[in-house]
């Protein structure tokens, strides 16, 4: 037998030991297995020297394995002891871990929340929500993953994700919405275009204008195509996808390649760098997209998501929306 395994008596077959570590036991021997040194050792953790060593010792026997060489002049971990100090150490980690998410539980807002938000989304409305965490939520560690729909909704599924900002509706079964707002699409096009600062575009304009789209996978992609086909938009009519983010889209307009369709968040933000462009808005009803916050069904922190959205729908009030009233 080599010497990594010096220390460790061999598996025995037929029924284990009852005997199980306590976190106490698991403490006093990793506060050994870091000073070295029982008295030390005992005050770092606030425990008697008797009792740590007591406690070492029940360990050892619970375990079947010696962990501690003493001598009369310095304690070492036996070759064993160095091996199990690292699992202990886990252990106690873990623990500690455990002790926090709870804690988390039983105070809201607090503790890491891992919100997901779509990029047509992100740039408009993170201001607003990153202003009222800093301002109301002072104790949430808010960690912000831009990703695509189909993207957030898997790392939801997968507990990758505990809070969704997207577009809606979803569909997808064992995900719950939270609506926030309604919001219009609005025209942008050249400075000197036909259509420019109107404020009642019938939707039928959009059947033979140059559109121009972001790339597949984008939501706002989806929805402006159906609002397109609403219009009565035929197959054969030119869509131009070349733009993968509403930034670069915008410019492409301003450059002559055609037209396309803004959320209202959006717009002042992406054409208020350009003077080649211009805005037109539609006839009611106007094209619109619902925004909405999206968690699992059933999920531990859904009071505290649903308070959390009727904070978000306030702090949107000066935003260019419909807030979607609460629901009762």
């Amino acid at each position: 037998m080599g010497q990594g395994n010096q220390g460790i008596r061999p598996k025995q077959s037929g029924k284990p030991t009852a005997k199980q570590p306590s976190l106490s036991q698991l403490r006093a021997f990793t506060a050994v297995a870091e000073h070295l040194h029982f008295r030390d050792a005992a005050a770092a953790i606030g425990m008697s020297q008797p009792a740590l060593s007591g406690a070492v010792s029940t360990l050892e026997e619970a375990l079947g394995v010696q962990l501690i060489e003493r001598t009369t002049r310095k304690v070492l971990l036996s070759p064993a002891g160095e091996r199990l100090a690292v699992r202990a150490g886990a252990v106690l980690e873990a623990v500690a871990a455990l002790m926090e998410e709870a804690e988390a539980v039983r105070a809201p807002f607090t503790g890491v929340l891992r919100l997901g938000v779509i990029p047509t989304v992100a740039p408009y409305l993170l201001p607003t929500v990153l202003r009222l965490v800093h301002e109301r939520y002072v104790d949430l560690d808010l960690q912000v993953h831009e990703e695509q729909t189909s993207s957030l909704l898997e790392g939801l599924a997968a507990g990758r994700l505990d809070l969704l900002l997207l577009a809606v509706p979803l569909g997808v079964p064992g995900v719950s919405e939270i609506p926030l707002f309604d919001e219009d699409f609005v025209l942008v096009m050249e400075q000197d275009h036909w259509l420019g600062g109107r404020a009642d575009i019938p939707r039928d304009a959009l059947r033979e204008l140059p559109l121009l789209l972001l790339d597949e996978g984008h939501c706002l992609r989806d929805q402006a195509l159906d609002i397109c086909r609403e219009a009565g938009r035929t197959e054969g009519a030119p869509v131009t996808t070349t733009a993968a983010g509403l930034s670069t889209l915008v410019q492409l307009v301003a450059g002559g390649l055609g037209v396309t369709l803004l959320p209202r968040t959006a717009v002042t933000v992406e054409t208020g760098r350009n003077e080649a462009l211009a805005t037109g808005y539609f006839a009611d009803p106007a094209p619109t997209r619902r925004v909405a916050l999206a968690m699992r069904s059933g999920s531990a922190r859904g009071g505290e998501f649903e308070e959390f959205a009727a904070a978000l729908r306030e702090a949107m009030r000066p935003l260019p929306v419909r807030l979607v009233a609460e629901s009762p």
